[in-house]
């Protein structure tokens, strides 16, 4: 246990720093899912070994340290009491980041599915009348597509198709559950934050390669994004942000990256990894205290 419940920290530290390299040179959807995933597993197995590490201070009770002394029993000490102090305050800590992070997730998606109210249920695209240009992606049953009359007003008949199929995109592949998932990893491990930043932004890449090879015009898809990042200025439209969008440009200027599956499949390694160390620090754990506990 004494090495095997630290892993997740340094997986953590790992996938910050192989994300922009995973995201330049493998396709986006390969990309985004591997990423995610192992940000899930990475935060899951780091969560667990806060657990543990409180647990371990039961080995530190009175009664049971009473107790191994009058039986004679030698008590292995897993981890220093401090180690286990502090883990209790880092667990509580999480509980809280994640807490918050669901409750603003919840309002968001309130808010975007009250803007749908009023509408028959299988009606996908929704309007709205506001001089500000925006377009979502309302995840749901049904999903919706939220868009500005603004929005639809600055582009011309080929870049909305391209809009409507960008939108379309991350309905299908549920790319909302898997940014909130990812969203909740580093919630729960402020050290993937990175790795959200890069699979919020290769969501959208994904998109944007959907919507060039459903529209079959990858020049009118970048023309499409750079009308709606000039439209929209600071606002989400397309989810553009400044530093995005010369990246997502330039991206659909080029052909697409390849899907790459052994450079992703060892970055899901890293998060798996992580969860089968957790694992094994819990076995240790668990043979420790059957040992010390009466």
């Amino acid at each position: 246990m004494r090495f095997d419940v630290y892993t997740p920290l340094l997986v953590s530290l790992l996938l910050p720093l192989v994300s922009p390299v995973i995201g330049r040179r493998v396709a986006p959807a390969a990309a985004a899912r591997v990423l995610a995933s192992a940000a899930v597993l990475t935060a899951a197995a780091g969560a667990w070994s806060l657990v543990l590490l409180a647990t371990a201070l039961l080995g530190d009770a009175p009664p049971v340290v009473r107790e191994a002394h009058e039986d004679g029993r030698a008590l292995a000490d897993p981890v220093p009491e401090v180690i286990g102090v502090a883990a209790c305050v880092a667990l509580a800590l999480v509980v809280r980041r994640v807490q918050r992070a669901v409750r603003t997730e919840r309002r968001t998606r309130r808010a975007l599915r009250r803007l749908c109210e009023g509408h028959p249920r299988d009606t996908e695209l929704v309007v709205a009348a506001s001089p500000v240009p925006r377009a979502f992606a309302i995840p749901g049953r049904p999903g919706r597509i939220l868009v500005t009359s603004a929005m639809l007003g600055a582009l011309t008949p080929a870049e909305r198709r391209v809009l409507l199929a960008h939108e379309r995109a991350h309905l299908r592949h549920r790319h909302g559950g898997l940014v909130t998932a990812v969203t909740l990893a580093a919630a729960a491990n402020p050290l993937l934050g990175p790795v959200r930043s890069a699979v919020t932004f290769l969501v959208e890449r994904w998109a944007d390669e959907q919507a060039a090879t459903e529209v079959g015009d990858r020049g009118t898809t970048a023309r499409a994004l750079a009308r709606a990042a000039l439209s929209a200025g600071s606002g989400c439209a397309l989810n553009f942000a400044d530093r995005a969008v010369t990246r997502r440009i330039a991206a659909l200027q080029t052909t697409p990256p390849p899907s790459l599956w052994p450079a992703a499949a060892a970055v899901l390694a890293l998060g798996v990894g992580a969860a089968l160390f957790a694992a094994d620090a819990t076995s240790d754990l668990l043979t420790l205290l059957s040992d010390a506990l009466p």
